[in-house]
Protein backbone atom coordinates (compact mmCIF):
# COMPACT_ATOMS: atom_id res chain seq x y z
CA UNK A 1 0.00 0.00 0.00
CA UNK A 2 2.96 2.36 0.42
CA UNK A 3 3.77 2.65 -3.32
CA UNK A 4 0.34 4.01 -4.43
CA UNK A 5 0.31 6.35 -1.44
CA UNK A 6 3.77 7.70 -2.27
CA UNK A 7 2.80 8.10 -5.95
CA UNK A 8 -0.32 10.08 -5.01
CA UNK A 9 1.73 12.30 -2.72
CA UNK A 10 4.18 12.95 -5.58
CA UNK A 11 1.39 14.06 -7.96
CA UNK A 12 -0.06 16.42 -5.32
CA UNK A 13 3.38 17.90 -4.68
CA UNK A 14 3.92 18.47 -8.43
CA UNK A 15 0.57 20.26 -8.79
CA UNK A 16 1.31 22.54 -5.84
CA UNK A 17 4.76 23.33 -7.24
CA UNK A 18 3.40 24.27 -10.69
CA UNK A 19 0.60 26.38 -9.16
CA UNK A 20 3.06 28.27 -7.01
CA UNK A 21 5.07 29.17 -10.10
CA UNK A 22 2.20 30.72 -12.05
CA UNK A 23 2.70 34.47 -12.74
CA UNK A 24 0.49 36.94 -10.91
CA UNK A 25 -1.95 39.01 -13.00
CA UNK A 26 -0.43 42.18 -14.40
CA UNK A 27 -1.25 45.40 -12.60
CA UNK A 28 -3.77 47.47 -14.48
CA UNK A 29 -5.24 44.48 -16.26
CA UNK A 30 -8.81 43.43 -15.73
CA UNK A 31 -10.22 40.16 -17.08
CA UNK A 32 -12.99 40.70 -19.60
CA UNK A 33 -16.39 39.61 -18.26
CA UNK A 34 -17.23 35.99 -19.16
CA UNK A 35 -19.05 35.86 -22.49
CA UNK A 36 -22.67 34.88 -22.61
CA UNK A 37 -24.18 32.71 -25.31
CA UNK A 38 -23.13 33.61 -28.87
CA UNK A 39 -25.48 35.81 -30.91
CA UNK A 40 -28.20 34.02 -32.82
CA UNK A 41 -29.37 34.46 -36.37
CA UNK A 42 -26.12 35.93 -37.71
CA UNK A 43 -22.66 34.82 -38.79
CA UNK A 44 -20.90 32.38 -36.41
CA UNK A 45 -19.28 34.08 -33.43
CA UNK A 46 -15.60 33.23 -33.13
CA UNK A 47 -14.43 32.73 -29.56
CA UNK A 48 -12.19 35.49 -28.21
CA UNK A 49 -8.62 34.72 -27.29
CA UNK A 50 -8.48 32.84 -23.96
CA UNK A 51 -8.11 35.26 -21.08
CA UNK A 52 -8.82 38.32 -23.24
CA UNK A 53 -8.09 41.32 -21.05
CA UNK A 54 -9.00 44.96 -20.81
CA UNK A 55 -5.66 46.65 -20.17
CA UNK A 56 -6.53 50.09 -18.81
CA UNK A 57 -4.12 52.86 -19.79
CA UNK A 58 -4.25 56.64 -19.68
CA UNK A 59 -5.00 57.35 -23.31
CA UNK A 60 -4.38 60.55 -25.20
CA UNK A 61 -6.46 61.86 -28.11
CA UNK A 62 -4.33 63.94 -30.46
CA UNK A 63 -5.84 66.33 -32.99
CA UNK A 64 -9.43 66.08 -34.21
CA UNK A 65 -11.73 63.09 -34.71
CA UNK A 66 -11.38 63.62 -38.48
CA UNK A 67 -7.64 64.36 -38.44
CA UNK A 68 -5.82 62.90 -35.46
CA UNK A 69 -4.24 59.94 -33.78
CA UNK A 70 -4.58 57.86 -30.62
CA UNK A 71 -1.90 57.29 -28.01
CA UNK A 72 -2.09 54.34 -25.57
CA UNK A 73 -5.50 53.20 -26.78
CA UNK A 74 -7.55 50.60 -24.88
CA UNK A 75 -8.71 47.48 -26.72
CA UNK A 76 -12.36 46.50 -26.33
CA UNK A 77 -12.75 42.69 -26.00
CA UNK A 78 -14.56 40.96 -28.85
CA UNK A 79 -17.64 40.34 -26.72
CA UNK A 80 -18.96 40.29 -23.16
CA UNK A 81 -22.20 39.90 -21.22
CA UNK A 82 -23.63 43.21 -22.49
CA UNK A 83 -22.12 43.55 -25.98
CA UNK A 84 -20.87 41.80 -29.09
CA UNK A 85 -18.73 43.36 -31.81
CA UNK A 86 -19.44 43.76 -35.51
CA UNK A 87 -17.02 44.33 -38.39
CA UNK A 88 -18.10 46.83 -41.09
CA UNK A 89 -15.38 45.57 -43.43
CA UNK A 90 -16.30 41.86 -43.38
CA UNK A 91 -19.95 42.37 -42.30
CA UNK A 92 -19.49 39.66 -39.73
CA UNK A 93 -19.14 39.03 -36.00
CA UNK A 94 -16.82 39.69 -34.19
CA UNK A 95 -14.98 42.81 -35.22
CA UNK A 96 -11.28 42.42 -35.98
CA UNK A 97 -8.92 43.40 -33.15
CA UNK A 98 -7.32 46.36 -34.92
CA UNK A 99 -10.71 48.09 -35.27
CA UNK A 100 -11.49 47.99 -31.55
CA UNK A 101 -9.20 50.56 -29.91
CA UNK A 102 -10.51 53.62 -28.13
CA UNK A 103 -9.61 56.28 -25.60
CA UNK A 104 -9.92 54.86 -22.07
CA UNK A 105 -12.64 57.41 -21.24
CA UNK A 106 -14.67 56.27 -24.25
CA UNK A 107 -14.35 52.57 -23.42
CA UNK A 108 -15.29 53.17 -19.76
CA UNK A 109 -18.32 55.26 -20.74
CA UNK A 110 -19.40 52.72 -23.34
CA UNK A 111 -19.26 49.77 -20.93
CA UNK A 112 -21.03 51.75 -18.19
CA UNK A 113 -23.89 52.74 -20.49
CA UNK A 114 -24.27 49.19 -21.84
CA UNK A 115 -24.26 47.75 -18.32
CA UNK A 116 -26.96 50.17 -17.17
CA UNK A 117 -28.97 49.51 -20.35
CA UNK A 118 -28.78 45.76 -19.70
CA UNK A 119 -29.95 46.22 -16.10
CA UNK A 120 -32.93 48.26 -17.30
CA UNK A 121 -33.78 45.78 -20.08
CA UNK A 122 -32.68 42.30 -18.95
CA UNK A 123 -34.59 40.59 -21.77
CA UNK A 124 -33.05 42.74 -24.50
CA UNK A 125 -30.32 41.34 -26.75
CA UNK A 126 -26.74 42.35 -26.21
CA UNK A 127 -25.83 45.59 -27.95
CA UNK A 128 -23.63 45.48 -31.04
CA UNK A 129 -20.48 47.61 -31.01
CA UNK A 130 -18.84 48.23 -34.38
CA UNK A 131 -15.76 50.37 -35.06
CA UNK A 132 -13.88 52.50 -32.57
CA UNK A 133 -10.42 53.47 -33.89
CA UNK A 134 -7.28 51.74 -35.12
CA UNK A 135 -4.58 50.98 -32.49
CA UNK A 136 -2.78 54.27 -33.11
CA UNK A 137 -5.71 56.08 -34.67
CA UNK A 138 -5.23 57.92 -37.93
CA UNK A 139 -6.99 57.44 -41.25
CA UNK A 140 -9.87 54.93 -41.26
CA UNK A 141 -11.19 55.38 -44.80
CA UNK A 142 -12.56 53.02 -47.45
CA UNK A 143 -9.28 51.16 -47.91
CA UNK A 144 -9.84 49.64 -44.45
CA UNK A 145 -13.13 48.06 -45.52
CA UNK A 146 -16.78 48.97 -45.78
CA UNK A 147 -17.75 52.59 -46.39
CA UNK A 148 -14.87 53.74 -44.20
CA UNK A 149 -14.94 56.64 -41.75
CA UNK A 150 -14.17 60.32 -42.14
CA UNK A 151 -13.68 60.46 -38.35
CA UNK A 152 -12.82 57.71 -35.80
CA UNK A 153 -9.21 58.90 -35.92
CA UNK A 154 -8.32 59.80 -32.31
CA UNK A 155 -10.20 57.29 -30.16
CA UNK A 156 -13.21 59.44 -29.26
CA UNK A 157 -15.78 57.83 -31.62
CA UNK A 158 -17.67 54.54 -31.50
CA UNK A 159 -20.40 53.02 -33.66
CA UNK A 160 -23.23 51.24 -31.82
CA UNK A 161 -25.77 49.07 -33.64
CA UNK A 162 -29.47 49.64 -33.01
CA UNK A 163 -31.16 46.70 -31.21
CA UNK A 164 -33.43 44.71 -33.49
CA UNK A 165 -37.12 43.95 -32.96
CA UNK A 166 -36.51 40.24 -33.59
CA UNK A 167 -33.80 40.21 -30.87
CA UNK A 168 -31.23 38.84 -33.33
CA UNK A 169 -27.74 40.03 -32.40
CA UNK A 170 -26.78 41.37 -35.80
CA UNK A 171 -26.78 44.62 -37.77
CA UNK A 172 -30.31 45.74 -38.78
CA UNK A 173 -30.59 45.62 -42.58
CA UNK A 174 -33.65 47.88 -42.70
CA UNK A 175 -35.09 50.65 -40.56
CA UNK A 176 -38.22 48.58 -39.92
CA UNK A 177 -36.09 45.99 -38.13
CA UNK A 178 -35.01 48.52 -35.47
CA UNK A 179 -36.50 48.39 -31.99
CA UNK A 180 -37.18 52.12 -31.68
CA UNK A 181 -38.03 51.98 -27.97
CA UNK A 182 -34.72 50.33 -27.05
CA UNK A 183 -32.77 52.45 -29.53
CA UNK A 184 -34.26 55.68 -28.18
CA UNK A 185 -33.31 54.60 -24.66
CA UNK A 186 -29.73 54.00 -25.80
CA UNK A 187 -29.63 57.49 -27.32
CA UNK A 188 -30.94 58.99 -24.09
CA UNK A 189 -28.37 57.13 -21.99
CA UNK A 190 -25.41 58.19 -24.13
CA UNK A 191 -26.56 61.81 -23.97
CA UNK A 192 -26.93 61.56 -20.17
CA UNK A 193 -23.43 60.04 -19.96
CA UNK A 194 -22.00 63.21 -21.50
CA UNK A 195 -21.67 62.41 -25.21
CA UNK A 196 -20.67 65.42 -27.30
CA UNK A 197 -22.46 64.05 -30.37
CA UNK A 198 -24.86 61.20 -31.08
CA UNK A 199 -25.47 60.82 -34.82
CA UNK A 200 -28.63 58.89 -35.74
CA UNK A 201 -30.12 57.77 -39.05
CA UNK A 202 -32.37 60.05 -41.09
CA UNK A 203 -35.04 57.36 -41.28
CA UNK A 204 -34.97 56.24 -37.64
CA UNK A 205 -37.10 59.07 -36.17
CA UNK A 206 -34.87 59.01 -33.08
CA UNK A 207 -34.72 62.26 -31.14
CA UNK A 208 -32.74 63.85 -28.35
CA UNK A 209 -31.03 66.92 -27.00
CA UNK A 210 -30.68 69.64 -29.62
CA UNK A 211 -27.10 70.15 -30.72
CA UNK A 212 -26.10 66.71 -29.48
CA UNK A 213 -28.44 64.25 -31.22
CA UNK A 214 -28.07 64.89 -34.94
CA UNK A 215 -29.68 63.03 -37.88
CA UNK A 216 -27.09 62.05 -40.50
CA UNK A 217 -27.02 59.99 -43.69
CA UNK A 218 -25.69 56.40 -43.67
CA UNK A 219 -26.68 55.94 -40.01
CA UNK A 220 -29.93 53.99 -40.38
CA UNK A 221 -28.28 50.84 -38.98
CA UNK A 222 -26.23 52.36 -36.15
CA UNK A 223 -25.77 55.39 -33.95
CA UNK A 224 -22.41 57.12 -33.78
CA UNK A 225 -21.28 58.35 -30.37
CA UNK A 226 -18.52 60.91 -29.86
CA UNK A 227 -17.22 62.07 -26.49
CA UNK A 228 -15.76 65.47 -25.72
CA UNK A 229 -12.02 66.03 -25.93
CA UNK A 230 -10.25 67.33 -22.85
CA UNK A 231 -7.26 69.57 -22.38
CA UNK A 232 -4.07 67.71 -23.16
CA UNK A 233 -5.91 64.91 -24.92
CA UNK A 234 -7.38 63.47 -21.74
Amino acid sequence: MRLPLLAGFGVLLAVLTVSAGLPAPKAGSQPAPPPSAPPTGGPPLLAPAPGELIVWRRSKAVGKPWRGRLVRGVKLPSYGPTWFTYDWGTRSVPNRIWRRYGHDRLVRMLLRVLSEFRAAHPDAPRVGVADLSRPRGGSFGRRYGGLGHASHQNGLDVDVLYPRLDRVEQRPDRVRQIDRMLSQDLVKRFVAAGAQKVFVGLGTRLRGKRGVVTPLGNHDDHLHVRIKPRKGGR
